[in-house]
């Protein structure tokens, strides 16, 4: 397994990429109301991206169709925008999004509520962004794959919910997806060691009921039971000054998002 480690040269590049994920991400979890469809939200980010520098990371990534992922309610991941789905009060929407600016990659998701959503599922969204804060609070240096997953694990597991098994973080750089994989579970002091350079994109995927996943096509995965999915990611460099989240300003501080 080849794990790059990444240069401050390198990890500065990757952060321009991470700053275009931040800034339209940030305007389209703004722009998220009731009546939408989810293809209103990717011609967004398309008029977004052609005015920034690089190109949109999934948009014909073996062959995906578009720049956006727009994951609904029970949609777990790589759910493909479309005119059809137009977005009702009280549904989450996952919106998973990035960026390749000169070479180097970064990779970030938000789950976003439409207008009012049930406590229950609030709660939901909520263990899910604090599951990813645990997470990244594991990306030091000297600390093991194994201590990110179960952070997650751990935080999700107690609160009743569970985490998805067939989709995991992964490594990211020059590359969309690089080693290692990262699982959103794991045993405390297992895995590879983290160094100083590692990037990985940390995504935890949380189902508020069970952890199985049923694909309805070649792309979208959702729950096997039919309950509501969060999806929260970032794209972390481990540095000598602690985990530095690539993919908002240096200046932002609290929750991740």
């Amino acid at each position: 397994m080849a794990i790059h480690l990444r240069s401050a040269e390198e990890l500065e590049k990757m952060h321009r990429a991470g700053l275009v994920v931040h800034e339209i991400l940030t305007a389209l979890r703004e722009m998220v109301r009731p009546g939408l469809t989810t293809m209103d939200l990717e011609k967004f980010a398309e008029e977004q991206i052609a005015a920034k520098p690089g190109k949109p990371a999934f948009k014909g990534y073996r062959g995906y169709p578009c720049s956006l992922c727009t994951s609904v309610n029970s949609e777990i991941v790589h759910g493909i925008p479309s005119s059809k789905r137009k977005l009702r009060e009280g549904d989450i929407v996952s919106i998973d999004f990035g960026m390749e600016v000169d070479g180097y990659f970064a990779d970030s998701a938000v789950t976003v509520p439409v207008g009012q959503i049930r406590p229950e599922v609030k709660k939901l969204l909520e263990v899910t962004r604090e599951s990813l804060d645990r997470a990244i609070d594991k990306m030091r240096a000297g600390n093991r794959l194994g201590d990110v997953g179960h952070a997650v694990q751990s935080w999700v597991e107690q609160h009743g919910y569970s985490v998805v098994r067939e989709f995991v973080g992964h490594g990211i750089g020059t590359k969309m997806h690089d080693e290692p994989n990262l699982p959103n579970y794991g045993e405390q002091g297992h895995g590879a060691r983290l160094q100083e350079g590692m990037v990985i994109a940390v995504e935890p995927m949380v189902n508020a009921g069970r952890p199985e996943v049923r694909m309805r096509d070649e792309w979208v995965a959702e729950t096997a039971d039919g309950s509501p999915s969060a999806h929260f990611e970032h794209t972390i460099a481990v540095t000598a000054n602690g985990p530095w989240i690539l993919t908002r300003p240096k200046e932002m501080t609290g929750p991740s998002w």
